[in-house]
């Protein structure tokens, strides 16, 4: 499969985007149900959002789609000094376990959960 520049470009912002929640933020997702539980149905917002409201979704990678939305979310952020356990924390995590998990796929929603961290 030919990776375009777009999924180069996004995955590598995702991955920036991973190191900046950090060791810390990840650590705390593995060891904290309720918190998993929210990045869980933050993931399925996400997933929901861009599914029916970006038309032609479905012909797009998903690490592309997810990227931009990110993008999007800490350009439009009224705290730029968020954590991994803020509201947009959370939803970030949510959009970087998404883009694993779908990466140049495009993006379904036949994926009944998060994969778990371990």
């Amino acid at each position: 499969m030919r990776v375009t520049w777009r999924e180069k470009n996004a995955r590598q912002w995702i991955s920036e985007l991973s190191d900046r929640i950090g060791v810390a933020g990840w650590a705390a997702l593995a060891i904290t149900p309720a918190l998993a539980a929210e990045v869980d149905q933050h993931g399925a917002a996400v997933r929901d959002i861009l599914l029916l409201g970006v038309e032609g979704a479905g012909t797009v990678g998903a690490v592309v789609l997810l990227a931009a939305y990110g993008r999007g979310l800490l350009d439009n952020a009224l705290d730029p000094d968020w954590t991994p356990t803020s509201w947009l924390g959370v939803r970030l995590m949510a959009v970087c376990q998404l883009a694993h998990l779908h990466d140049a796929k495009p993006l379904t929603d036949d994926v009944p959960a998060l994969p778990k961290l371990t």
